[in-house]
């Protein structure tokens, strides 16, 4: 094994990941018990190996127990402990091979332990939902819990009845059985580990906007009792949709689906063709509709275009959060440029100290990273006008479609737009703790 790294290279998630190989397909299948919250499950993985041979590779799951393990149908040696399941095939696998692992696991599952309190798979008081974002996948499933391996996604749920079940793609069929259903959903789209999202719960399904129209087909899966509210506050999302094709360019994915949980959550969650909304989210007078466009704009940047590490998020959330300002600016509220000045104006009076292209880990969920990363995106919009800037967007979100992208890559791609360098700009705007002057509004 010498010279083999036995991790992803990641700085801020050392213990993450595992850089040797990379899955192409998942095919999971639960058993799930909400009342005492017990979860069996079979993973079946189809990866290819890397440029070296590998003699032993790992996987990140949580301390469930293992029933079984195989590698290419025969019984290797593993061993699992502190989340990582490490595998030592019988035989060597060669360079450039494509293997299958299958995994049996059950337990009852729970958050992994972040910085940020509890992510991934969280018992509800009636039913459970998953929210990985950035490392809590290994809480509910055997993966290889990196951002930039992406692979496609079958998954199926066995639950009680009286449960809907929802997760990101298409929901391919509904079997019901004595007193159980089976829920089976494709993902077809590469899909980063930490943005399989599920959820289980009592939930109408409504549909959003008018599906006869040809456009995205968007649900939503609420309780009954929130519905009034929903019905009003989600009512522009079908709007959304149609401005961020407009400006980011086709929907990357199949479909759209929301979930409103019957409890409170701190913020909502993007997943792959998903997003989690709490009930606090819903108030019926479109209290938290930046959300919504923030959430939405995350299957364009973070979802299909995806960072190659956690260094990176800015490319995610900076982009999220612009989108907020220009669904503001499109749907007759306060301007991008007004909503930039209340931007500046808070962080000008906030510490300096977060470079936006690498905040370590400390700082990649903090509330400035947001802003100044829309504040980038705005002053990139003010150096190239209007005409160069979209144009500029709507290329990066096609050109990386489904891809894996970093900061040096946005660069390259937004200075191909420009007629003046913009080294400066992306310099001090990137890679300076030190707020930059906001730039005069494009014409």
């Amino acid at each position: 094994m010498s010279g083999q790294r036995t991790t992803a290279s990641d700085p801020y998630f050392p213990a993450n990941g595992d850089s040797r190989y990379r899955v192409h397909r998942y095919e999971i299948t639960l058993d799930y018990r909400p009342g005492p919250n017990r979860l069996a499950g079979t993973a079946r993985l189809s990866a290819i190996v890397g440029r070296a041979q590998l003699t032993e590779f790992a996987l990140d799951l949580a301390e469930f127990k293992i029933g079984r393990v195989q590698v290419d149908g025969r019984t290797p040696h593993y061993s699992h402990r502190g989340g990582k399941l490490r595998v030592r095939p019988a035989k060597p696998l060669p360079a450039g091979a494509a293997f299958t692992v299958e995994v049996h696991w059950s337990g009852n599952p729970k958050p992994v332990r972040s910085p940020w309190g509890g992510l991934g798979w969280e018992e509800l008081t009636d039913g459970a939902l998953v929210a990985s974002q950035p490392v809590g996948a290994p809480s509910w499933y055997p993966c290889n819990d990196r951002p930039a391996d992406k692979a496609s996604y079958l998954l199926s749920v066995n639950t009680p009845s009286s449960y809907a079940v929802v997760a990101g793609g298409r929901l391919l069929t509904r079997t019901t059985k004595a007193s159980t259903t089976t829920w089976v959903y494709e993902q077809t789209a590469p899909t980063s580990s930490y943005l399989v999202g599920l959820s289980i719960g009592m939930y109408q399904t409504v549909l959003l906007g008018d599906p006869g129209l040809g456009g995205v087909p968007q649900s939503a899966h609420v309780p009954a009792h929130l519905l009034p509210n929903f019905s009003r506050d989600f009512a522009r999302q079908p709007a959304m949709m149609r401005l961020f094709e407009e400006l980011f360019g086709p929907y990357p994915l199949g479909e759209y689906a929301v979930v409103v949980a019957d409890e409170e959550l701190d913020v909502p969650v993007e997943a792959q063709g998903l997003s989690l909304f709490g009930a606090n989210h819903v108030d019926g007078v479109r209290g938290s509709e930046r959300l919504i466009a923030h959430e939405l704009a995350h299957q364009w940047f973070g979802n299909s275009v995806t960072i190659a590490d956690w260094r990176h998020i800015w490319l995610n959330e900076g982009f999220a959060k612009y989108a907020e300002w220009l669904w503001s600016e499109r749907s007759g509220g306060r301007t991008a440029q007004e909503l930039a000045l209340a931007a500046h104006r808070l962080l000008a009076s906030q510490p300096q100290d977060l470079v936006l292209a690498d905040p370590g880990r400390k700082l990649m969920f903090d509330d400035r990273l947001y802003q100044r990363g829309g504040l980038a995106v705005h002053a990139i919009r003010c150096a190239l006008g209007d005409g160069a800037f979209f144009r500029m967007l709507r290329d990066w979100a096609g050109v990386n479609r489904h891809g894996v992208v970093t900061t040096a890559s946005f660069a390259a791609h937004a200075a191909r737009y420009a007629t003046e360098p913009l080294d400066g700009l992306l310099g001090s705007w990137l890679h300076e703790p030190s707020l930059p002057p906001l730039p005069a509004p494009p014409l």
